[in-house]
């Protein structure tokens, strides 16, 4: 499944989530310092942390391909990534998965006392552990 948007609130049906032109333009120095304009960076959800569930991000260079013809199943959940392209033309992947745990979430990237890093603000999350990189939903 890939839903290709153009725009920093990235809507796909009646759920939106929100790239900050902050983490766009931090996602697109980061590519033009590696001199690759094909990566893309893919935001997923996995288990661990301290709260049960933590975020990860990573770059790829290409989309994950999954054949979704086989699936024999028509009441399983659509397999493939959920594309999405901000204004300055950094494209976000996010797995089918790891989407249901961020729809409505905004990506932001901040440069404070507490550091630099992407965050994550999810109105799925029920409990965040101390430092913001774990959750449960």
């Amino acid at each position: 499944m890939s839903a290709a948007l153009d725009s920093s609130t990235l809507e796909t049906g009646s759920a939106a989530l929100t790239f900050t032109d902050s983490a766009a333009d931090k996602i697109k120095q980061l590519i033009d310092e590696e001199d690759n304009p094909k990566l893309k960076l893919r935001v997923f959800v996995q288990g661990g942390g301290c709260s049960g569930f933590q975020y990860g991000f990573t770059f790829e260079d290409k989309e994950e391909d999954e054949d979704r013809s086989e699936t024999e199943d028509d009441d399983e959940e659509p397999v493939g990534d959920y594309v999405f392209t901000a204004k300055n033309g950094v494209q976000l992947l996010i797995d089918s998965m790891s989407y249901q745990y961020l729809v409505g979430a905004e990506i932001d990237y901040k440069d404070d006392l507490n550091g630099a890093q992407f965050v994550i603000k999810n109105p799925n999350a029920v409990t965040r552990c101390g430092c913001g990189s774990s959750f449960s939903v």
